[in-house]
């Protein structure tokens, strides 16, 4: 399943989407009343193939709940099933057996542009189309005002380097959006799933293409925009769903393990945890590394500094090279197994 998902823009604008699957066949007179989205959402033996490949099942009798109000989060390794629970909430594919309801009610009976309208979606790669701010944002609902626009940007923490730009909400952006950073971007599509003030918020893993910087601001975003609101994200980044009510780990098709942030890595070995461990490794091990950096640029700065106060004409290079200090080892210790020497020389 692609990792660039889809924009679900209001429904009297075309679907875009990065890979758009076949729509459920509807007739014109098939629409069905909305269905009540303020309720718990539910998987009930959900099993699931694409088309392309009927044999081999993507979800394997899937059983979940989101609560009402609550970030339910769903993580593992890629091709797991995340994004195939996201597809099948927005009704892209039927079912092969089981089924997902929201409060009760099947989403069956819902035409599936009536419950889109009410669900906002953040992908991991915007997509902003070649026009103004403002009208990229309004795409989430064409009949915002100019204050829903701008209350919108503010919720996405967006609003104010918007008002920082020269044309401000009239600046056109396009398609490859290069005078935006992907955080800002990232931002801009938040604040049009969020125009539509929806009763659902799905987020497949919105900051993992961002830098730490970037991350940060969306983050902050996200964490006001979730609170009490049925949001349902896929993670890559672990320390982002920390604080989610409820995680379901993936593996295969299946759910292996469930709980929140702290049952789940209290299980030793449990998948979950051995996950958030290696990132942890791995971030340290970027932080050991930028570190390293530092450390011999600085050696460096000062090996130059006191070669042109020590070494002149009159010295000879044998007594110059008396002057070179110890052999200096920086040993960094990563989760008490992984070490890194790295050795410099030093002047004294």
């Amino acid at each position: 399943m692609t990792k660039k998902f889809f924009v679900t823009l209001n429904s009297e604008r075309e679907d875009t989407h990065e890979v758009k699957p076949k729509e459920i066949p509807r007739n014109s007179s098939d629409v069905y009343p909305i269905i009540d989205l303020n309720g718990d959402i539910q998987f009930e033996n959900v099993s699931f193939a694409y088309p392309a490949r009927p044999s081999i099942l993507a979800l394997r009798e899937i059983t979940l709940v989101a609560r009402a109000g609550e970030t339910t989060a769903f993580v593992g390794s890629s091709g797991s099933g995340k994004s195939t629970c996201i597809s099948l909430l927005l009704r892209y594919y039927e079912l092969s057996s089981g089924r997902i309801t929201m409060n009760g009610q099947s989403i069956a009976d819902c035409n599936e542009k009536e419950l889109r309208k009410h669900i906002g979606v953040v992908g991991q790669e915007p997509v902003l189309f070649g026009t103004t701010i403002y009208e990229n944002i309004r795409y989430g609902q064409v009949h915002a005002t100019k204050d829903d626009i701008e209350q919108a940007a503010k919720q996405a923490n967006a609003h104010d380097f918007i008002m920082n730009l020269p044309q401000k909400y009239e600046t056109i952006v396009g398609e490859q959006s290069v005078q935006l950073s992907g955080g800002e971007k990232q931002r801009i599509a938040l604040a049009r799933a969020l125009v539509k003030k929806p009763n659902l918020l799905l987020l497949d893993e919105p900051t993992s293409a961002l830098d730490n910087a970037g991350e940060k601001l969306v983050q902050e975003a996200l964490d006001s925009s979730c609170a009490g609101r049925t949001t349902i994200v896929i993670a890559h980044r672990l320390k982002t769903i920390q604080n989610a009510h409820h995680i379901y780990v993936f593996a295969n098709g299946n759910i292996i393990e469930e709980g929140t942030h702290t049952t789940l890595m209290a299980q030793k070995n449990s998948k979950y945890r051995l996950m958030v461990d290696a990132q942890q490794t791995e971030s340290t091990q970027a932080e050991v590394n930028e570190r390293i950096d530092e450390v011999e640029l600085e050696q460096r700065q000062n090996q130059k500094y006191e070669d042109s106060r020590s070494f002149n004409k009159n010295e000879t290079i044998d007594a110059h090279a008396n002057k070179v200090g110890n052999f200096i080892v920086l040993k960094c210790f990563i989760n008490n197994n992984i070490s890194i020497d790295v050795g410099f020389f030093g002047s004294i």
